[in-house]
């Protein structure tokens, strides 16, 4: 797969077939309309294009919203897209003045001579241009003058599946794992950089990678203990992982993301891991003494080996 973030690096291309939005989280929604362009590419040959955005056009286009976290971030996403068969990747620089199009023009200047597009698979809700005058309406209008096919997924086609960003976003945030699992079609996971930390936890047996994320739109679950899956070098271990402020042991109310990898001993500092979440057990918890605190990791560890 082919990942692009200027849209004349697709000059080469001759027979787009094409899908537009922000993808964020790549969940069964946008998988649903993705395997409809695999079907159409057996069919009609072509190569299959995923035009999306960064930074999101909902931090631009609403003010309000410009701390939006993202389920997914573009590094994340395109991971993803590759287990699905797309070709290529354009994640266009989302602004102000793109959004200002008028619709007709973004039709002949990104859909038409950019994108070099063929065939245009876009959900029934898709809107673009200035002030979203564009629809599928428009869009089927213009594609005869501009030489390329329509295909609507109709709402009930997405709707039956009763998912949206939107609400796995909300899961997420309230730790429910197995909503947000059910509603992706893979475990919910955030990628980073292991650091040094304070380096209690080998003190009391239970050693821990602490983990920091580069990327602030990232989307962290909330506070609390987690089972999860940790994949290092494209090997998978159970671990035990906590996102808090550690107040039994720490005083600067800053939130740590720290995980006991179980069967596990090599030294990982400055490398780039993968934490997949199973489930969350507890809440995190102040406990009176270092006693109280091992007492209840051995639980945690029990508890997250038998999910």
């Amino acid at each position: 797969m082919s990942i692009y973030h200027h849209i004349s690096e697709l000059s080469e291309l001759t027979n787009s077939i094409v899908t537009i939005g922000t993808f964020d989280g790549v969940h069964l929604g946008h998988q649903k309309i993705i395997k409809h362009l695999v079907e159409l590419k057996n069919k009609k040959g072509g190569e299959i294009v995923l035009f999306t955005f960064d930074p999101h056009p909902r931090k631009i286009l609403f003010t309000e919203q410009k701390d939006l976290k993202l389920i997914t971030t573009t590094e994340e996403k395109c991971e993803i897209l590759k287990q699905f068969g797309v070709d290529h990747v354009l994640v266009f620089p989302f602004t102000k003045e793109f959004s200002q199009m008028q619709a007709q023009d973004y039709i002949s200047e990104v859909i038409a001579k950019g994108l070099k597009t063929k065939t245009l698979v876009i959900g029934y809700d898709h809107r673009f241009g200035s002030n979203r005058e564009g629809s599928i309406d428009t869009l089927k209008e213009f594609a005869p003058i501009y030489h390329f096919d329509v295909e609507e997924i109709p709402a009930q086609e997405i709707n039956q599946l009763n998912v949206s960003s939107t609400r796995i976003r909300k899961a997420i945030e309230e730790g429910d794992i197995k909503t947000a699992n059910d509603f992706l079609g893979y475990p919910f996971f955030i990628t980073g950089v292991v650091v040094k930390g304070k380096q209690l936890g080998r003190t009391i047996g239970y050693p821990t990678a602490n983990i920091f994320i580069e990327n602030p739109d990232k989307l962290i679950p909330k506070i609390g203990v987690y089972a999860v899956n940790v994949v290092i070098n494209a090997i998978t271990y159970k671990g035990m992982l906590n996102i808090g402020i550690n107040p039994t042991t720490d005083t600067d109310n800053a939130i740590k993301i720290e995980v006991n990898i179980f069967e596990f001993d090599k030294d990982i500092y400055g490398e780039t891991i993968r934490l997949e979440f199973v489930k969350r057990i507890r809440n995190e918890e102040k406990f009176a003494n270092l006693e109280e605190l091992k007492q209840a990791l051995a639980n945690d560890k029990i508890a997250c080996s038998n999910v």
